[in-house]
């Protein structure tokens, strides 16, 4: 399993993938995790709360962000 998170002011990106395939993501915009494989696979599916954690990671990696701008100056 693999995982993409990252964020910038105005977007994020939070995924896992499995085998080249996107098997979990957070849609930022309807406030959801979305499993986008077809219903007659077996999912992987995170555990309740993914999404939710998923907006803490987020918030975390936009004040790091921040933090790094302010030492930067």
């Amino acid at each position: 399993r693999f995982r993409i998170a990252g964020c910038s002011d105005s977007d994020g990106e939070d995924m896992y993938t499995l085998d080249g395939e996107e098997k979990w993501y957070a849609d930022f915009i309807n406030k959801k995790g979305v499993e986008p494989q077809p219903s007659f696979i077996d999912h992987i599916s995170l555990e309740e709360g993914g999404y939710e954690q998923a907006v803490a990671n987020q918030q975390v990696c936009r004040q790091n962000l921040e933090n790094v701008r302010k030492a930067m100056k």
